[in-house]
């Protein structure tokens, strides 16, 4: 199995859905939690793990711990959804005034950053393997975006987007190829902070990329970052369980590289599979597991949710063998009753209104939290 780490954005706030800044005194008390550069939303980082019993805790741990300390600060909690859905996106609340990067992020950006999402890394040392593995999930990655959606509203209105966060977020640079080596990604990355598109090595905000210690030299991972906020830890490993099992896939048979495998003009084909992969993006983010893509390999229409299903029932196998199906198993469950962004957009269609979701969606986000760490984190810490 392949290690697996999460990077988690959250924001806090109160039990009725208005977000508020605290970052800068959680990050000041707890250890673990990083600042973003708004206040709003604060970020966790996982250690990197192969089981995935034990990934379900570190991803639960710090959040109790994180909601005890707010009740320390007053009524405040954990709010699930990955855009300021009822407002506050007129300006920015900066969590470190003093940061020069943080100055170029808010004047250059302003609130389309303040966002709160889900980065999944997956270890992989070879660096031609993880090139390999990034052209085959970026060409993908719109389907685990299909399958995270959680942010219809922004600042109080309902978009028409299923995710928000994706449809506004400034992926930056605006052209990112697909990288054919490790060279191609070394040479690409000192040329963008050359001119200035990237202002760091991290500044490479598209829906994949490789991940290391020293980027872009030294890399071990690949980061998926395009996912929304996956409030239920549950749901997060079956997307998670998908993206391990369809890079085993890979790692058996190296062909399964669109470079190589897809059937679009050869000549043309880098380019033609990276506008079709930008359209498929912004279907995605716009109607998520209704959305009609278009499929790297044939190059014809296919739904989100049968290019998803297909993948499952190719991957099922590899899955089971290595022994973590279990947590493969509720993707079905996310296909049959819909991701977060479609369910909440069920209630509003029955006549429920946004905050009154929101409100409904903490109370459950809090009550799943507790229940995992009564019934399996406790006996697997004790």
């Amino acid at each position: 199995m392949l290690s697996k780490g999460f990077e988690i954005e959250v924001y806090t706030g109160t039990p009725q859905g208005e977000v508020v800044g605290m970052s800068d005194k959680i990050v000041a008390t707890l250890d673990g939690f990083v600042r973003e550069p708004d206040s709003r939303n604060v970020e966790y980082t996982t250690p990197p793990c192969y089981r995935y019993e034990r990934s379900l805790c570190d991803l639960v741990l710090p959040r109790l711990q994180l909601r005890q300390y707010l009740k320390q600060l007053g009524d405040y909690t954990l709010i699930p959804g990955s855009t300021l859905a009822l407002g506050g996106a007129d300006r920015f609340h900066r969590s470190d005034p003093g940061n020069p990067y943080h100055t170029y992020i808010e004047q250059t950006y302003g609130t389309k950053v303040v966002t709160a999402s889900v980065h999944i890394n997956v270890g992989i040392s070879d660096p031609e393997l993880l090139m390999r593995a990034c052209r085959l999930i970026r060409v993908e990655a719109p389907l685990y975006l299909a399958l995270s959606a959680a942010s219809p509203w922004f600042n109080g209105e309902t978009t028409g987007a299923h995710s928000t966060r994706w449809a506004v977020f400034p992926k930056t640079p605006a052209h990112v190829p697909l990288f054919e080596s490790h060279a191609h990604f070394i040479r690409w990355t000192e040329e963008q902070i050359a001119i200035g598109t990237m202002q760091n090595v991290r500044h490479l905000w598209s829906s994949v990329r490789p991940n290391g210690d020293r980027r872009p030299y030294n890399l071990n991972r690949l980061e998926l970052r395009i996912c929304d906020l996956v409030s239920d830890p549950i749901a997060l490993l079956a997307i998670t369980a998908l993206l391990e099992a369809r890079l085993m896939q890979l790692i058996e048979n190296p062909n399964l590289d669109p470079l190589k495998l897809s059937e679009l003009p050869a000549a043309t084909r880098a380019e033609t599979l990276l506008d079709l992969t930008n359209s498929n993006e912004e279907r995605a983010a716009q109607s998520s597991l209704e959305a009609e893509l278009i499929h790297w390999r044939t190059g014809k229409p296919i739904l989100a949710k049968e290019w998803v299903e297909e993948i499952y029932s190719e991957v099922w196998p590899i899955a089971k063998q290595q022994g973590f199906s279990c947590f493969l198993l509720p993707l079905k469950k996310i296909l049959r009753e819909g991701n977060e962004a479609q369910r909440w957009l069920k209630l509003q269609a029955q006549g429920w209104n946004n905050q009154q979701i929101l409100m409904q969606e903490i109370q459950a986000m809090q009550a799943r939290e507790l229940e995992f760490q009564d019934e399996l984190c406790l006996p697997l810490v004790a």
